[in-house]
């Protein structure tokens, strides 16, 4: 398990992301979804701390597993994530403008989220062990 350090906290917060496409139209295809891809790299680069680490996508919606530090609310990742690439599949693909005229974006109000934690029995374990031994078998327990 990779845990990320910043200067107060040390976390492994990772989430389940499923962004549907607005009145479930079928947008995404191979091409699309290749695109959508690239520009999910780039908000790494201006938001460092999100990351997507896995995307894949059905013809209506997309999938993503994404590490979301504790600093930043989900709904916000959430909201940064569908606005930037929806602006940009917007002005790439022309007949998105026209699948959705007259409205600002391509995703649904709505979206999907859940957690994707450690085995909880680890953590039992983990919990359990406290005060017993050194903290050099913190990184057994959950390497």
């Amino acid at each position: 398990m990779k845990v990320t350090r910043l200067s107060h906290c040390v976390y492994h917060c990772r989430y389940h992301i499923v962004l549907v496409s607005k009145y479930r139209k079928k947008i995404f295809n191979d091409g699309i979804f290749a695109y959508f891809k690239e520009r999910a790299k780039e908000i790494t680069e201006h938001y460092p701390l999100i990351v997507i680490l896995e995307e894949n996508h059905d013809k209506d919606h997309i999938h993503l597993l994404v590490s979301i530090p504790p600093t930043i609310a989900v709904g916000a990742a959430v909201r940064i994530i569908k606005s930037n690439l929806a602006r940009e599949l917007k002005r790439r693909f022309s007949f998105l403008k026209r699948c959705y005229y007259g409205s600002d974006g391509i995703w649904s109000d709505e979206y999907f989220v859940s957690t994707v934690g450690i085995n909880e029995e680890q953590i039992r374990k983990y919990i359990d062990m406290q005060g017993k031994e050194d903290l050099g078998r913190t990184m057994e327990l959950f390497g």
